[in-house]
């Protein structure tokens, strides 16, 4: 095959997008860029069929493609309409989750990759710190510190973890990169679902896991100390030790083996 052949061919291997997909791409390049707002109403059918010159079955295959995205709500009947909305983060965790389970990706590979980018973060935090996120980092530890002397823990493990990703959240909501802090958002079901593994794998030693919870709340007050200090160094070096020991707690035995997966079924 020549090279006039062969480019000839690959250009019939490219599509041109449809009409719908061509006004989809219109309005969300209006909704990401803000010229529509979220909870802005969109105009009506028979205006916007006027606006593009297509029909109305074209029209309503493009709002399709964008209430798939999560970026509009279409309400039906005598009252309805189209409204502008903001993806919420739980769209974007659920279709990553199914990319894990599908791609048979391990707790160990998931856990790897959060020693990556936490410590990370927890530098850039002292880098960035307010007082205010000294201040809420503290009540954070301050919180788990009441779970534990409540023995609340051992009567709800649900609660404690709640009050646990409170303090990782802040180090990533708080470092200043927001993909940082989005891709913990993403992850935090498939976290909290793996440490509810471990504690049913675990069983029921009461005394050995709030040793451990108060070790970690030792490392979480001393973590603050040192973004109060903007000591980031420190700070990434104490986060990295910090995960590398609960990465031992929580990947030890046949938890290490598992998938994702293996936490949905």
């Amino acid at each position: 095959m020549t090279a006039m052949n062969r480019g000839a061919a690959s250009s019939k291997l490219v599509r041109a997008p449809k009409t719908a997909e061509i006004i989809a791409d219109h309005l969300r390049s209006s909704i990401v860029r803000g010229v529509i707002k979220n909870g802005d109403a969109l105009p009506t059918e028979v205006e916007l069929v006027k606006q593009f010159g297509v029909s109305r079955p074209t029209l309503r295959e493009a709002f399709r493609i964008l209430e798939s995205e999560s970026l509009i709500v279409v309400r039906r009947g005598s009252r309805g309409g189209v409204l502008v909305s903001t993806p919420e983060s739980s769209v974007a965790a659920r279709n990553f989750g199914l990319l894990l389970q599908m791609s048979g990706t391990t707790l160990a590979d998931l856990y790897e990759a959060r020693k990556v980018f936490e410590p990370a973060a927890a530098q850039m935090l002292a880098q960035r710190a307010t007082a205010q996120d000294v201040e809420d980092l503290q009540a954070a530890a301050a919180t788990l510190t009441a779970l534990v002397d409540h023995g609340t823990v051992a009567a709800d493990f649900g609660e404690w973890s709640a009050a646990t990703f409170r303090f990782h959240d802040l180090i990533l909501e708080r470092s200043g990169n927001k993909t940082i802090a989005l891709v913990g958002e993403v992850l935090r079901e498939v976290v909290t679902r793996h440490m509810a593994r471990v504690m049913a794998v675990a069983g029921g030693n009461h005394d050995e896991t709030e040793k451990q919870f108060r070790r970690t709340i030792r490392t979480f007050n001393k973590f603050t100390a040192l973004i109060e200090g903007r000591k980031g160094v420190e700070a990434k070096e104490l986060w990295t030790t910090h995960m590398d020991r609960a990465g031992r707690s929580m990947l030890w035995g046949e938890l290490a083996k598992e998938t994702v997966l293996d936490l949905y079924v």
